[in-house]
């Protein structure tokens, strides 16, 4: 009997723990947001996007592995060697943008298009690949602008409440709550640097994967060009001659964005 009455004891309070312990959480982040104002609140409305943008980039840049990027540039390397058939059916089923960007070069110069035109659309798709891989970059790059800026701003005006308050109190200045309202005012800093700093390094994983991205397009698209699947005639002469622009890399517009 007694041990019945224990467990029957025992579980009620079990069962209120949770409730208990996120209500004391609830309290704390209340009074957190309440003590760093309406810059706090900002500035975590600001960690939410940075969070939702990374996530974004995160799903375009994961896939981007130095394995598919071997694989295309083995086809490359058999399209050099006289076999371009083989390699343009090596890329069939490749994925992501390198494989993309020089299958569609492969195909162009097989099917046997003006030099220009290969050309002109190896430049465009990599301008294309470059400018959707770097999409909503920038947003990234302004919170982790912006956030320490703003958590500053919440310091200079919880400094300024906090002597305004020193000014009126006079002779009777109570160290204590000069302290509090001091470190108050600091709060708003420490939550935009928190924010600020995992934004940079996030911000700089993605701008190296795209940076090597574009450098394996580049390469291996100017592979492709220069090694013409099929000798083409030069005008008014009957010996064959590659095109000179071959040897600029195809991305090169695209560097600059």
């Amino acid at each position: 009997m007694e041990e019945t009455l224990s467990d029957a004891a025992i579980g009620p309070v079990q069962a209120a723990q949770p409730a208990s312990w996120w209500d004391s959480l609830a309290s704390q982040a209340g009074g957190f947001l309440e003590m760093g104002g309406p810059v706090v609140v900002f500035l975590l409305f600001l960690s939410v996007l940075a969070l939702a943008v990374l996530v974004l980039k995160l799903k375009d840049l994961l896939p981007l592995t130095e394995a598919r990027n071997r694989t295309v540039a083995e086809a490359t390397r058999v399209w050099m060697a006289g076999r371009p058939g083989e390699a343009a059916t090596m890329l069939k089923t490749g994925k992501g943008p390198v494989a993309h960007v020089v299958r569609e070069t492969m195909n162009g110069a097989l099917e046997q298009r003006a030099d220009a035109l290969v050309r002109e659309d190896a430049e465009r798709l990599g301008q294309e690949v470059m400018t959707e891989l770097r999409r909503y970059l920038r947003v990234l790059e302004a919170v982790a602008q912006v956030a320490p800026l703003i958590g500053l701003f919440g310091t200079i005006l919880g400094m300024i409440e906090a002597f305004r308050v020193l000014q009126e109190a006079g002779a009777q200045v109570d160290p204590a709550a000069l302290a509090g309202g001091i470190w108050v005012a600091l709060l708003t800093t420490a939550v935009g640097l928190a924010i600020a700093i995992p934004a940079v390094f996030a911000l700089h994983w993605c701008e190296s994967r795209i940076a090597r991205t574009q450098t394996a397009i580049e390469t291996l698209t100017t592979r492709v060009l220069t090694h013409p699947p099929f000798a083409r005639p030069a005008a008014g002469n009957g010996h064959d001659e590659q095109p000179a622009h071959y040897i600029r890399p195809v991305t090169e517009t695209a560097r600059a964005y």
